[in-house]
Formats: structure tokens, sequence, C-alpha cells
């Protein structure tokens, strides 16, 4: 039995919960979302190809490296030729897929042996890391999707697998950025929505970023602007981070504008 149980439940209930917001459209499919060019669908659709990416690492190492030979032919598309091909599906087709691929990942990372690792884009990845990124993703898309539909989502404290995978990203964040990752430890401490105080790294550290989980998770995955958000840093190498973090494999994102007027009437952060 997987180590990775915990985190396997949590990403059922966060891919069920996205599962209800696109269970019941209709031509709502075809509508735009934050990420410039992709649709509803092809948010559901990048997420159906991973979950089938990460069906094959776990259970066939030699396919998953024909995976990644496809992708270094064509590192600047192959996402979004996964996302295209997936939207192309008439809906019915797309959603059956997408649950039949991540009920098939959730049973194979549930039977994976404790110990295991897997092969993946980046480094290999334990069965509890693959499911915590693939609950960040799901997570993330989600929140595209409910821009969307107008949907305000009720967050829920299974964004602390969110925050986790955003502080273990942070000298990626530097280092895609061809920086140097800061040397010293830093100390993150973020309100969870149960009002539970998630933290990481030592008490004493002098580089610190506080403030509420959600906004920290939306900073990391890019999904709203510094500007926006209640998240606060302590030191140089502190601020410089927020300026780019990511909790996402791949290139540097764009990230999200800020809103209009938001710092005008706040007077900056």
């Amino acid at each position: 039995m997987s180590e990775a149980v915990p985190v396997l439940d949590d990403l059922r209930r966060e891919s069920d919960e996205l599962d209800q917001l696109v269970g019941g459209l209709s031509g709502e499919w075809a509508l735009p979302t934050p990420a410039v060019g992709w649709t509803v669908a092809h948010q559901i659709a990048h997420l159906a190809w991973t979950d089938r990416a990460a069906l094959t690492a776990v259970t066939d190492g030699d396919a998953f490296g024909r995976l990644v030979e496809e992708a270094l032919a064509a590192p600047d598309s192959f996402v979004d030729d996964g996302a295209e091909e997936g939207a192309a599906l008439p809906p019915g087709e797309l959603l059956a897929q997408w649950r039949a691929g991540r009920e098939a990942l959730l049973k194979a990372l549930t039977a994976a042996p404790r110990g295991t690792r897997f092969p993946w884009y980046g480094p290999p990845m334990s069965a509890t890391s693959m499911a915590t990124a693939r609950l960040m993703e799901t997570w993330a898309h989600g929140q595209d999707v409910a821009d969307a539909l107008g949907v305000e989502r009720v967050p829920t404290d299974r964004l602390r697998h969110v925050a986790h995978i955003g502080v273990r990203a942070r000298d990626f964040s530097f280092g895609v950025r061809g920086l140097s990752a800061p040397e010293g430890p830093f100390r993150v401490e973020l309100r969870l929505p149960s009002g539970e105080l998630w933290v990481s790294g030592p008490e004493d550290a002098e580089q610190r970023v506080t403030g509420a989980a959600l906004d920290f998770c939306l900073l990391v995955t890019q999904r709203a602007h510094r500007d926006d958000l209640a998240v606060r840093a302590e030191g140089v190498d502190a601020e410089r981070w927020l300026g780019i973090a990511q909790a996402f494999a791949g290139p540097p994102g764009a990230g999200r504008p800020a809103k209009e007027g938001r710092r005008a009437e706040e007077g900056g952060r």
C-alpha cells in the first residue's frame, strides 16, 4: 500500500469538486479562461493529458521515456498541443476521458509499493510527490475554470498541499530564471481556511513569508498578481522570491496582470 493515501484522498476530493463545476456544462466548455488561448475545455483536457502521462510514468517507464522524447522534440508546444487535442473532442467524451484517467491514476498510486520513485519530466517522483503535484494542478486549473464561469470557490485546508509544493519549488523558481537560489532558510507561516496555521522552516529564520494560505497558493500557481494578494515578505531574499515564485515545472510563467487600479487604491503593497 502506498504511503500517499492521505494526499490521494484529498486529490480525489479536489477532482470531484472540479467535476461538480464542469459535469453539467453545455456551451460553457468554449468559454475563455484567464489562461490566454485556453477555454474551459482546454483546462480539463490538460488535466486529462497530464493524468495520462502520470499513469504511464507509474505503470510503464519505457513508454514514459518515449513521452519525454516527444516533449524534448517540441519543448515550447507539447503542453499546448496536448490541451488542444483534448479540447477538440466532444465535451462528453473529454469529460469521460478525464474521469477514467484520474481514477486509473488514483488506483495506480494507491497500489504503488512504499518507497517507489517514478520517472517524470523533471526529477523522479515518489507516489506522494506525484499525488501532491496532481492536486496542485487540479486546484490551479480548477481556479481558471471557476474564474471563467464566474464561480467563487470555497477554499479548503487542501491548500496545505499546494503551499507545500510552492515552498519546495522555491529554489527552482530562481534556477529556472538563471538566478542563484538563496542560501539561508526561510520561514513560511500561512493561515489555512480552517484557521489552523501552516508553517515551514525554522522559527528564527530572517527571511519570512506570512499571509493567507489561499493568497500564497494563488501567488505560487500564478493565478493572481502579487499586488492583489495579502502575502507579506520580510527580508530581501523573501521579497525576491515572491516576485518570481512558481509551483509548477517548466519555463517561467507570464503570470496574471494586477487588477486595474488596485495599487492606486491601496497605495501599493
